[in-house]
């Protein structure tokens, strides 16, 4: 009993800190930031001019 007490206090540890991981990765931000955190204004620009650049291409190209 006490061994499935551990590993199931492993699994959810394990889920969270995957889940926190995860967000950062989508986000790209650094994987031990605050996945919560706004973002900076700057942040936000970076990812708009990344955005723009990406259907301009597409739009160039012809997809």
């Amino acid at each position: 009993m006490k061994q499935l007490k551990v590993v199931l206090i492993s699994v959810v540890i394990g889920g969270l800190l995957g889940l926190w991981f995860g967000v950062n990765i989508g986000k790209q931000n650094p994987i031990l930031s605050n996945p919560f955190a706004e973002s900076t204004l700057q942040q936000q620009l970076q990812e708009k001019r990344d955005e723009l650049r990406r259907r301009s291409a597409d739009a160039i190209r012809g997809d």
